[in-house]
């Protein structure tokens, strides 16, 4: 006889409630400061004593009075929505009121707390197991917040087994801070571990300025930030930010800091990220990945957050919309205009070396950049060593390397039409594997048995029709890869070789050809394709701000 269905009990089902929202200190730690965005903090401090299981989260937001101080922790109470209607208007962090009295559950709270329009004093507040004040006390301090959380799963000791180690709960809360200042980078974020600082991000007007806080090896000019705003397919007005990396500047060996952002946070978008890896193909280097933040603005009801109890998992309406707005703006990013190139700083090289004669020359420049660029013009008037075309333009001059841009042409040219002949002649190929064999048709070449390990292929590539080698191309993609993997060999085999000599008309055609290419940066193989060598930085290397007019008597 099975045993009889019972209702459990209100302490059973709040601490298994709790367990779902507090599992960790980060779980803590991510509840408490999404609060403190809600009530406008411009500037936090969170502290970690992980031995003492405690955390104390400081806010300078609108704070709480009494009144609201005597509600806050007590079972879904929340000041954020009132209606069944509002779940689908939320634009706040918080909404479901399960924090604090989830935390009453698991450790001891208390709040000290001051609301701007209380003109006398703020309050300490301490609260029991049922998210209720056992004791208040007038408490004198600066408007807003200070959460302190003691004794984290003190009365679970089992929980407290089940956590990793203390040094990778603190990863995780610097990650969830990590996180959220790329999602509201006005904030001023400090996270000090047991009185030691761990972590500070100055606040700044956008997350370009941020993501080089948080990843030291990442410049500003190593990335690109694209606000667009935008309507929905309801009709709703909506904003994408982006900061992309530029892929010949910067990118990663791990798949670890491409984000993807909803309304405030960090959520899980394995297809926006797919998305992102997608628009940038052939771009990086093989083995590398971007450096991207990705930050969807959109009408609280193009989304779902009751997915998950940490809402790390939504459900977004309208899927393929946001995709395709997603790779319209990464497509727009990658693309040479004024709008997105920033001459000043390309060259770190340039600049370690500008800095050093300046140390040693007794002269001052304006370090100042202009912002506005006309439209790109390049103009080719010469080559270096049969490699490098060199190009002018109105802010200085670039170095073109001849082969990887024609080979971006070129690539992007078979992408659009992958156009497979018939030959005259067939070619003859031998001692093919079975493997190779179907890998040529896998690609679409027309190819038939022609003796004793002999094959004869009756289709090529276009671009190598006419080519001495093309046999040595054809086994080439005979040795694997996809079909894109074939049109970069292609590609790259057809491209001017360095160390031909181009006539300036021939060079000029190939900048031009280059500059209208979809991803103009690098050669599908991941290589930077110009290096920039800015008007200002050439003055100040040659020194021609000096004023030696009086010295020589002029």
């Amino acid at each position: 006889m099975s045993p009889p269905i019972q209702l459990l009990s209100p302490e059973i089902i709040n601490l298994i409630a709790a367990g779902e929202v507090i599992d960790s200190l980060a779980a803590v730690v991510r509840e408490l400061v999404e609060n403190a965005i809600d009530a406008d903090a411009t500037r936090l401090t969170i502290s970690v004593f992980p031995e003492l299981w405690q955390v104390v989260v400081a806010d300078n937001g609108q704070g709480m009075s009494l009144d609201n101080l005597y509600q806050c922790a007590q079972a879904h109470h929340t000041s954020k929505i009132c209606y069944l209607d509002d779940l689908w208007k939320i634009t706040s962090l918080g909404f479901r009121g399960e924090a604090l009295f989830s935390i009453t559950q698991v450790a001891q709270l208390s709040i000290q707390s001051r609301d701007p329009t209380d003109k006398s004093n703020g309050w300490y507040v301490e609260y029991n197991q049922q998210g209720k004040v056992d004791k208040e006390i007038p408490s004198p301090m600066a408007p807003g917040t200070i959460v302190t959380v003691s004794n984290l799963f003190g009365s679970i000791p089992v929980r407290r087994q089940g956590l990793p180690a203390f040094s990778l709960q603190l990863k995780a809360i610097q990650g969830t801070i990590e996180n959220l200042s790329l999602c509201h980078p006005q904030i001023t974020w400090q996270i000090y571990h047991n009185q030691k600082l761990l972590l500070s991000i100055g606040a700044a007007k956008t997350p370009q300025h941020i993501l080089p806080q948080l990843l030291k090896q990442v410049h500003f000019h190593d990335l690109q930030f694209t606000c667009e705003t935008i309507d929905t397919p309801r009709q709703q007005q909506a904003r994408i930010e982006m900061v992309l990396g530029l892929p010949d500047r910067c990118h990663r060996g791990r798949l670890d800091w491409l984000k993807i952002a909803v309304s405030g946070r960090v959520v899980r978008s394995p297809y926006l990220e797919q998305t992102v890896l997608g628009a940038l193909s052939r771009t990086l280097p093989k083995g590398r990945f971007p450096v991207g933040f990705i930050h969807l603005i959109i009408p609280p009801s193009e989304i779902d957050w009751n997915r998950h109890p940490a809402k790390t998992e939504i459900y977004l309406q309208s899927r393929e919309f946001w995709q395709e707005k997603v790779t319209e703006i990464i497509e727009k990013t990658l693309k040479l205009s004024p709008i997105t190139i920033s001459v000043a700083n390309q060259n770190q090289r340039v600049k370690k070396l500008l800095k050093a004669s300046e140390s040693k020359g007794n002269y001052q420049v304006n370090s100042s950049n202009s912002t506005e660029l006309e439209l790109i013009r390049l103009r080719a008037v010469g080559q270096v060593n049969k490699t490098y075309i060199v190009a002018e333009h109105s802010q200085g001059l670039w170095l073109v390397e001849q082969h990887i841009a024609h080979e971006r042409v070129l690539y992007e040219q078979i992408q659009d039409q992958w156009q497979l002949i018939p030959v005259e002649q067939a070619i003859i190929l031998t001692q093919l594997s079975l493997k190779q064999v179907e890998q040529l048709e896998r690609i679409g070449l027309e190819i038939e048995p022609f003796g004793e390990n002999t094959w004869a292929v009756r289709t090529v590539p276009q671009l190598l029709e006419n080519r001495e080698d093309c046999p040595d191309a054809l086994i080439e993609l005979s040795l694997g890869g996809d079909l894109e993997t074939a049109q970069v060999a292609v590609a790259c085999r057809s491209a001017i070789r360095n160390g031909t000599v181009l006539e300036i008309a021939q060079m000029q055609e190939l900048l031009d050809s280059w500059k209208r290419t979809r991803n103009p940066r690098t050669c599908p193989h991941g290589r930077p394709i110009y290096l920039s060598l800015e008007e200002s930085s050439l003055s100040r290397f040659f020194r021609r701000h000096w004023v030696i007019g009086k010295s020589h008597g002029i």
